[in-house]
């Protein structure tokens, strides 16, 4: 694949990386502010304590949670083992990426088929006790969104692990963080 194939492809999964950023801090500014009113209701006299606030703080919670495991999909944050590494072969560790990412990629593919299913099956049955007109798909659809980012950024994990099989020029190189590679700008030269 040519470099300015694979420049097109960092950039466009840059991109998807800092939209999902961007909506986790959304998330989480929205959960302190609903977090702040809570509080704020149970101890100023004058505020209304809210009966809602707790389910959408959860519900809140549960989106920032499952976007941020996609987000750590991209940056290799998640927990490994590597006790072995160093007395295997390198390309049979690399194998080993490989079949560990096709395992999240179907992982993913099964959270975005049930969870959607669910997500309309059961949540859209449901109501919020204290919102109801709120359906409680709102609060099982972050199941199959977080499935679809993994899909995202677990392909890219894929496919920067294929180069590396291979002897290619990878996407992103994690030995270093993403910060560095963006201010660098971008990929190897």
């Amino acid at each position: 694949m040519s470099t300015g194939a694979l420049h097109k492809l960092k950039v466009f999964y840059d991109w998807m990386y800092k939209v999902v950023m961007f909506i986790c801090k959304i998330l989480l500014i929205a959960d302190i502010c609903v977090v702040s009113f809570a509080v704020l209701g149970r101890y100023v006299p004058f505020i209304p304590d809210p009966t809602w606030t707790e389910e959408i703080t959860l519900t809140l919670m549960s989106y920032l949670a499952v976007l941020s495991a996609a987000l750590a999909i991209r940056r290799g944050a998640h927990i490994r083992m590597t006790s072995f590494d160093r007395y295997l072969p390198k390309t049979f560790i690399n194998v080993l990426d490989v079949v560990a990412d096709i395992g999240v990629l179907i992982l993913a593919f099964v959270m975005i088929r049930y969870g959607f299913e669910y997500a309309n099956g059961i949540g859209a049955k449901g109501f919020y006790p204290s919102l109801p007109w709120l359906s409680k798909r709102v609060m099982y659809m972050p199941i199959p969104i977080a499935g679809i980012a993994m899909v995202i950024f677990e392909a890219e994990s894929l496919f920067n692990n294929i180069l590396k099989l291979i002897g290619k020029e990878q996407l992103i190189v994690r030995d270093k963080g993403l910060e560095e590679q963006a201010a660098e700008g971008g990929t190897k030269k």
